[in-house]
């Protein structure tokens, strides 16, 4: 089993893996810029290491961040995700020091992380995968391309991710004038000027397949997280398993999954990502070489720590699961909460949190780096949290997400709880009657009153009269 390993992030996901290795007897290492330097995973890990005065510059220093972690004597590093977590250059320069990457290898992650390379092993596993190009030479001939695809068309950027290096585009205009800003996007946030085109499929439900593969040939799913309730290509609340399939469909996503990873010789934790019509066809999208935010909703419904199974494939044992073995229980809901204010545009909204309370009870995980007195740094993703709700029905699950939202408290900043009240009272998404066209085709759901609620009123007086009294 590994001894020590330097987490190569930062905020709620450093504090996960830092749980994870705390209940493995492994020691943690942590990593902080200055603007982190108060920061909650800085405070919970065994040894923790300032990586420079940038807020960004350090987490992003292959070389610098792999010399850390052997002079601290670590046998791992684990990237996370985000910043390194998919960076063939990352897990190489760590293979190279004698050092474990937590994650596949690296001629993996650059094929899968190359998303005209992805679609081509795809197609040749078998796996569906919608019409499209290979990397484009030029606008001229993107324009001809598109042509023949048919439009709308997604612009892409091959290595991109996170919603980045995309555009839409329904004619020739939009895609004359979406082509250079994709390239300057995709160059500035992944260091790669190669896009392609691939078909539109409108209003599509987007479902992933969370799998695990040990390098003893064993490779399993954990069945799919629907992740459909999204802005501008970004999931704000997740949902496992999916409940808009029938079974026959959940056994059939699951198996592709399985195929796609094997046909690349993946091992770790990945998750594979499709989109499904209003056809019941699936078409894979792409591959994500790393543990994915929403893992808690899988880990939720089947009892698997995925993060602890990560480390474990890495130090080269077995998965401890067989697809046979495998269930699942209930379903569970992740919102993720956001520094933003919805009401305006969505503006993220940093500063001082003035107060926070947890929310609890059955069936109910919040996992944050986040606590009251905490000042909000303005270099990072508006993220703060991740609420994580289940139980036995879809309708029990909605109503247990609409009480842990009003539980939780958030005080000094704006947040997407409010808004995330609204989309669990709308009658679409209590049908399970949604895609990824839902946030766009409800513009009404940002019209709630910022009055506080009276539960919020109540511990926030409560609190007080605490503070005064010292009860």
């Amino acid at each position: 089993m590994l001894r020590k390993i330097l987490i190569a992030n930062r905020g709620e996901i450093a504090v996960r893996i830092i749980r994870a290795c705390s209940e493995m007897g492994i020691r943690s290492v942590a990593i902080y810029s200055e603007a982190d330097r108060y920061a909650l995973h800085v405070k919970k890990a065994d040894e923790s290491y300032c990586i420079g005065s940038e807020p960004l510059a350090g987490y992003l220093n292959i070389y610098a961040l792999v010399d850390l972690a052997a002079a601290t004597g670590c046998d791992a590093v684990h990237p996370g995700y985000g910043f390194l977590s998919e960076n063939a250059q990352f897990a190489k320069a760590c293979n190279e020091r004698g050092l474990i990457f937590i994650g596949p290898s690296p001629s993996v992650i650059q094929r899968m992380g190359d998303k005209t390379e992805a679609r081509n092993a795809m197609i040749a596993a078998g796996i569906p995968v919608t019409p499209g190009t290979a990397n484009l030479p030029g606008i001229e001939e993107a324009v001809l391309a598109a042509e023949k695809i048919g439009y709308p068309i997604m612009l892409k950027a091959t290595s991109g991710g996170g919603g980045r290096g995309i555009r839409r585009c329904d004619n020739a205009d939009e895609l004359r004038r979406n082509y250079e800003r994709v390239i300057s996007e995709a160059t500035k946030a992944f260091g790669s000027a190669d896009v392609f085109l691939e078909k539109c499929v409108v209003n599509p439900r987007h479902i992933e397949v969370q799998v695990l593969a040990d390098h003893h040939g064993n490779t399993v799913h954990l069945y799919e997280r629907d992740c459909s309730i999204q802005r501008r290509n970004q999931k704000l609340i997740e949902i496992a398993p999916s409940p808009q399939l029938d079974e026959a469909q959940r056994q059939y996503i699951g198996g592709l999954a399985v195929l796609a990873a094997k046909a690349v010789g993946y091992t770790n934790a990945g998750t594979v990502e499709f989109l499904l019509d209003d056809n019941g066809r699936f078409y894979f999208m792409e591959m994500n070489t790393r543990v994915q935010v929403e893992h808690t909703i899988t880990e939720t419904i089947t009892g698997v720590d995925i993060v602890e199974e990560q480390i474990r494939v890495a130090a080269g044992l077995p998965l401890r699961c067989k697809q046979e073995e495998l269930t699942r229980r209930g379903y569970a809901i992740q919102f993720r909460i956001n520094a933003e204010d919805p009401k305006n545009g969505f503006l993220p909204s940093f500063g001082n949190i003035s107060r926070y309370y947890a929310p609890g009870g059955p069936g109910v995980r919040t996992d944050t780096a986040i606590y009251t007195g905490y000042d909000i740094p303005p270099y990072y993703d508006s993220m703060l949290a991740k609420l994580i709700v289940s139980a036995s029905t879809w309708e029990d699950t909605i109503k247990r997400g609409e009480r842990a939202l009003k539980d939780m408290g958030l005080f000094g900043i704006k947040t997407t709880i409010p808004y995330y009240l609204q989309i669990l009272q709308h009658p679409e998404f209590r049908a399970a009657k949604f895609n990824t066209g839902f946030i766009e085709k409800h513009p009404d759901l940002v019209n709630y009153s910022n009055k506080p609620r009276p539960e919020v009123l109540a511990s926030v007086i409560a609190a007080v009269m605490a503070a005064h009294t010292g009860l």
